[in-house]
């Protein structure tokens, strides 16, 4: 059997390597191809390395553009490959747009899809991501589920059952194995007990009233606690367009640090605040307690079960919700069902048994 795994962000490579690992225990021959829809100059041959992922073995080199642009230059340049390739089956990750367009593809020339993370909603279709979920798993022929209620959606949405595996999360996997080896950067300032604060989403930092009211907020809980801010490009653009420096030295604002580096920061925080996806299921996992600043989460289960609690954009609760955190009442959480580590081997074993 021949697999091509697509990819297009730092996120996928986290879900794809425990995958592509589990599959080469079993003999199977795969091929990797990055699309080039996120650069970043952290992807290299050290990033790899330190997380055992192959190189990619192609890079189509897209680059950034709208959502039309970037999406159709990687369906013409994927197409060329899959022609040339023919794969049996295409296994894509996540809900970006390479996992959109290369979904699309395979459906035009009749290949096997599988989705890694399939099932997740938001149910806020202005979401571009949300759209690409229900694209994508439209199309799939696998639909590899993180936890249980994507199985539910799924169904909802009159996918077959025999279609759909619930595995369990392969991020987690990629934590569990890289956690031992998770280490904080060398800060120049004393670190004891801190809040990690990540923000990058376009609701919350391309409005300068909502980013104001954010990094008010932030300013004046670095007077409780040291705060450590690790500054998204996107992010440092919009705060330097509102002209924005912190008031207190207890707020660092840090440059990006990389996987290892974040996933210790993550470890040994005593809150997150966040409007990441991935890192509300990595708080779950490390039983930190997170505050998402969005209205909606596509991984229900980090509030259901996890430690993660979703604050929207009002400033008031999240005051309040952090101040509770920090007085030592904090919301306690479980480990979700099969977020053990194991999940690539489960999903290396379907696909090992296809005909």
């Amino acid at each position: 059997m021949k697999i091509i795994h697509i990819v297009g962000a730092r996120p996928n490579f986290m879900k794809a390597a425990p995958a592509i690992a589990a599959l080469h225990k079993r003999g199977l021959k795969q091929t990797i191809i990055h699309t080039g829809q996120h650069y970043d100059k952290n992807m290299s041959e050290v990033f790899f390395q330190e997380l055992c992922i192959p190189l990619p073995d192609i890079n189509l080199g897209v680059g950034s553009g709208s959502h039309a642009v970037q999406t159709a230059q990687i369906m013409i340049k994927f197409e060329e490959v899959v022609l040339k390739e023919t794969p049996d089956l295409v296994v894509v990750y996540g809900d970006i747009n390479s996992t959109a367009a290369a979904a699309l593809v395979c459906a035009k020339l009749g290949i096997r899809l599988a989705h890694v993370e399939a099932g997740l909603r938001s149910r806020d279709r202005s979401m571009p991501e949300e759209i690409n979920r229900l694209v994508v798993d439209q199309l799939a022929d696998l639909l590899f589920t993180p936890s249980q209620d994507g199985d539910e959606n799924l169904k909802r949405e009159g996918i077959a059952s025999e279609k759909i595996h619930f595995v369990g999360n392969l991020m987690i996997d990629t934590l569990v194995r890289q956690l031992p080896h998770a280490k904080r950067p060398d800060f120049k300032f004393a670190l004891g007990k801190y809040v990690l604060v990540t923000l990058h989403r376009p609701s919350n930092v391309d409005e300068p009233i909502m980013l104001e009211k954010l990094m008010k907020t932030v300013d004046e809980a670095s007077r409780e606690i040291l705060v450590i801010f690790p500054i998204h490009p996107r992010t440092r653009q919009r705060l330097a367009s509102i002209n924005y420096k912190p008031t207190t030295s207890n707020l660092q604002l840090i440059d990006p640090v990389g996987y290892l580096e974040f996933l210790a920061l993550q470890r040994d925080a005593t809150a997150v605040v966040t409007d990441s996806g991935g890192i509300q299921e990595e708080t779950t996992y490390l039983g930190v307690p997170c505050l998402t600043v969005r209205e909606n989460t596509e991984r229900p289960i980090t509030v259901e079960v996890g430690t993660n609690m979703l604050v929207g954009q009002d400033m008031c609760r999240l005051k309040k919700e952090l101040s509770s955190i920090l007085s030592g009442h904090a919301k306690k959480g479980q480990i979700p069902l099969l977020w053990d580590g194991m999940a690539g081997e489960r999903v290396a074993d379907i696909i090992s048994k296809l005909k």
